[in-house]
């Protein structure tokens, strides 16, 4: 490897953790404003102020081009989906422990692989069948049948996994049509529309204090975004693919800072199988029979 190829490598990783730190601030505040306001509110504010700082630094660059789409449908599912995984997520947030619950939503990997077969014509091998087995076994560590966090509220970050799933399906469909701006502007914008229309039923004024954290809540959407952009202008998907379990490691450690919560021996145990089989998925990628 030569000495750019290495320090192209370097800064595509610099800014992959990056981008996941600041995924696991966001929804660190997330969980936290949510202990005083609707999560309807919470996400709303998130996007609201996402989707126009999007607004403000795509328009001057791009135009009303940034609109244009090939697949408006598929948009729409995108930003429903997007909606789904963040309410079904953070509501699971206030009930359970970050670092478990991030660990739960993990299981995306594995849910794409084994719907990439029916939806994408992927052929999915028996060793990725056994990933994904295990990866599910890792989720009955965590919650452990008969133990605390082996409730119903629970099934929302499980069900959170699932959509996010779904959301990176269509996300693949249309990358092949649409640019990851127009793509991410137009998703939260949907959601700034879908929640906008509930919202005000579940609005209470915020404080001066949280209404900053409200603030830092969308720019770090919006910076964490662009971070993972920018960490795959320099190095491929594959190769950053392993780093973004990181952000498990960030949620336990500002779920203990913020929160006084370290997962127990089953919590680590579940986290550290869930890992595994994401990454035996990662390293045998099916193959793409069906276009």
């Amino acid at each position: 490897m030569s000495h750019h190829s290495r320090n192209q490598l370097l800064q595509g990783i610099f800014y992959m953790c990056g981008a996941i730190f600041l995924f696991a601030g966001s929804d660190a505040l997330s969980k936290y404003l949510a202990g005083f306001y609707a999560v309807v509110m919470v996400i709303w504010v998130r996007y609201v102020i996402h989707s126009g700082l999007m607004l403000a630094v795509l328009l001057p660059r791009s135009g009303l081009s940034i609109f244009k789409t090939r697949n408006p449908g598929l948009q729409l599912l995108r930003g429903l989906c997007m909606v789904g995984t963040n309410m079904l997520f953070i509501s699971a947030l206030r009930y359970i422990p970050l670092a478990e619950g991030t660990a739960i939503v993990y299981l995306t990997p594995l849910i794409v692989t084994a719907l990439s077969g029916p939806l994408l014509g992927e052929r999915i091998t028996s060793l990725q069948w056994a990933a994904v087995l295990l990866g599910f076994i890792g989720v009955l560590v965590i919650l452990r049948p008969g133990g605390a966090l082996f409730t119903p509220v629970s099934l929302l970050a499980v069900g959170a996994a699932f959509t996010f799933s779904l959301y990176q399906l269509i996300t693949r469909k249309l990358n092949a049509t649409d640019s990851s701006a127009t793509t991410n502007l137009l998703s939260g914008l949907i959601g700034s529309a879908v929640l906008g229309g509930i919202a005000p039923f579940f609005w209470q004024s915020p404080s001066a204090y949280h209404s900053v954290l409200l603030l830092g809540l969308g720019i770090s959407a919006l910076l964490s975004h662009l971070l993972m952009t920018e960490a795959y202008h320099h190095a491929n998907p594959s190769t950053l693919a392993p780093f973004t379990y990181g952000q498990l490691i960030f949620a336990g450690l500002i779920g203990y800072v913020v929160f006084g919560h370290m997962p127990d021996i089953y919590g680590f145990s579940g986290i550290a199988i869930i890992c595994a089989s994401g990454m035996l998925v990662l390293w045998h990628k099916p193959k793409q029979t069906v276009a």
